[in-house]
């Protein structure tokens, strides 16, 4: 098989060759900081692992923007450097401020400040289309990785899911306030983001995505419990996921943190893939050889590997024990991608080679 043959097996549920091994989004300073500047493209090869090409293809047209201006500036006297975001609309602005290192982004000052703060995102915020000439493009330049875009985020800062783009926009912790204090105003929050990422979906058909990523840590277990999951979380998001499959498109549903008290919960909005089922190690709760038991015949499972403990500071044959580890919990009747639990921001070349040899030497 080749590398996009064997990922997309596993999403399918169905056994490759071999167990695929491949990474979560790659980062920048890692790349340049250990690897000389590599590409993504480059470091899939080097390691011989099967690449991912992450795109993505939202536009708007110049009439959408007439009523939603951005600008930006850089803000002096700060700790890390930092940048204001204004957003003008004929009926007033919203301003956000974020901050970055050189690993990261996060938010220094959330862009809805004040409940009626979404009528203006209600009235004004465009509805983006997926440019799928472009998609054909990435397609065709990448014909061994496979193509991974996500569901539509914020401008300015976002994530897919629509509890996650609105903990991003309000704050997570003032969310969680509101799902008690003023539930109704937290369910219009999320209509309104919904309607947003259904307009998108609904201009991807034909689009050559291999998997659209939906979700974010904020919905996992260990943020938000499941009850807020069931009223706030999958509402929406089970909604984007059936649009998406009317629209030809298959979902992977992240959610980097707790994920065993929400397996079913998760399973039943019907992702094609779930991932990252972050260990105990590394502040997750999972359980590879229990998740395959219970959601193994409804989801593709990636991830599972403790890269904090197996990436750096350890012998490669630790790490080649830890790959196995994860073969023979999940591994069973195909339907699982091996991959790091999320990002890494250092790893030792070492370890990654035995990460990667050893996937190639687990075969079906």
């Amino acid at each position: 098989m080749t590398s996009k043959e064997r990922l997309i097996a596993a999403i399918n549920r169905e056994v490759p060759d071999r167990l695929p091994a491949t990474t979560h989004h790659l980062m920048h300073s890692y790349l340049h900081g250990q690897m000389g500047g590599m590409t993504n493209e480059e470091f899939f090869q080097y390691f011989g692992l099967d690449p991912i090409h992450w795109t993505n293809s939202a536009e708007y047209t110049e009439n959408q923007l007439e009523n939603w201006r951005i600008t930006s500036c850089e803000l002096t006297g700060q700790k890390y450097p930092s940048r204001r975001y204004t957003i003008d609309t004929p009926d007033g602005a919203l301003t956000c401020v974020l901050q970055y290192n050189e690993h990261t982004i996060w938010v220094a000052e959330h862009l809805i400040k004040e409940k009626n703060d979404i009528d203006i995102l209600a009235k004004h915020m465009p509805s983006p289309s997926c440019n799928i000439s472009y998609i054909e493009q990435e397609y065709k330049s990448h014909p061994n990785a496979l193509i991974r875009g996500n569901i539509v985020c914020a401008d300015i800062f976002g994530q897919p899911g629509c509890w996650q783009d609105a903990a991003c926009m309000f704050g997570i912790e003032k969310l969680i306030m509101e799902t008690f204090d003023d539930p109704d105003w937290v369910h219009e929050f999320l209509k309104i983001l919904l309607k947003r990422k259904l307009d998108y979906i609904n201009t991807m058909t034909g689009a050559p995505f291999d998997i659209l990523e939906l979700g974010g840590g904020d919905a996992s277990s260990t943020v938000i419990s499941p009850k807020l999951f069931d009223s706030f979380v999958a509402p929406y998001d089970s909604v984007l996921i059936e649009a998406a499959h009317k629209a030809g498109q298959k979902i992977v549903y992240h959610t980097c943190g707790g994920m065993m008290p929400i397996l079913e919960n998760i399973a039943a909005m019907g992702p094609d893939a779930m991932e990252t089922f972050t260990p105990a190690g590394m502040g997750g709760d999972a359980d590879l050889a229990e998740a395959k038991k219970r959601i193994g015949d409804k989801v593709c499972i990636i991830g599972g590997f403790d890269q904090f403990h197996f990436l750096t500071g350890c012998t490669p044959e630790d790490t080649r024990r830890e790959v196995r580890r994860c073969f023979e919990a999940a591994g069973q009747g195909g339907g699982f991608i091996l991959s790091p639990s999320d990002h890494f921001f250092e790893a030792d070349t070492s370890l990654l080679k035995a990460f990667a040899d050893e996937a190639g030497k687990c075969i079906y």
